[in-house]
C-alpha cells in the first residue's frame, strides 16, 4: 500500500497548497497585481490538480463496483468547479460579486477537498491492487504537469460572467 500512500499523501499536499492560496486571495483587495497572480496560480493549480486527480484516481476507482458512487459525486463537483473558476475569471476581481463569488468558491471547494480526505480516499485504499497504486502514481505525476501546462484562466468574456 506505499503506493496507495504516496498518491493520496500527494493529492492532500496539493490540497494544502491550495487551502494556502484561498487564504492568501482572500486577504488581498481590489484588482490588484498580488490577487490576479494568485488566483491565477490557483486556477493553474486547481484545474490541472483535478484533471490529473481523475485520470489518475478517479479512472481507476470507477470500475471498482463499491467505490462508484463516491467517485462520480467528486467528478462532477471537479466539473462544477472549474465552471466556478471560469465564471470567477469573467468577473470583474474590484466588484463586490467577486468576492461573493469567491468566498462561495471558497467554502464549496474546501468542503469537496475535506469530503475526499476524509471520506473517499481512505475507502480508496481499500480497494487497491498493486496495479492499481504503481499506474495511479504514474499517471497523476504526468498529467498534472501536462495538464498544468494547457490550464487557461478564463475561456469565458467578461461580458459572460453570471450575476
Amino acid at each position: 500500500m506505499a503506493k496507495a500512500e504516496a498518491i493520496f499523501t500527494k493529492l492532500k499536499e496539493d490540497h494544502d497548497t491550495h487551502r494556502d492560496l484561498l487564504d492568501r486571495i482572500e486577504e488581498t483587495s481590489g484588482d490588484s497585481d498580488e490577487r490576479r497572480k494568485l488566483f491565477e496560480m490557483f486556477t493553474k493549480d486547481v484545474k490541472s490538480h483535478a484533471a490529473a486527480e481523475e485520470q489518475a484516481v478517479y479512472a481507476t476507482m470507477l470500475r471498482k463496483p463499491e467505490t462508484t458512487d463516491e467517485t462520480r459525486h467528486s467528478v462532477a463537483e471537479h466539473h462544477e468547479l472549474d465552471k466556478t473558476l471560469d465564471d470567477l475569471a469573467a468577473t470583474d476581481m474590484s466588484s463586490s460579486a467577486w468576492l461573493q463569488k469567491f468566498k462561495q468558491l471558497k467554502h464549496d471547494y474546501l468542503h469537496h477537498i475535506e469530503e475526499e480526505e476524509d471520506d473517499h480516499f481512505p475507502e480508496f485504499k481499500e480497494h487497491l491492487t498493486a496495479d492499481d497504486e504503481r499506474q495511479m502514481g504514474e499517471v497523476f505525476d504526468r498529467r498534472k504537469s501536462a495538464e498544468k501546462a494547457d490550464a487557461e484562466i478564463t475561456p469565458k468574456k467578461m461580458s459572460e460572467a453570471k450575476e
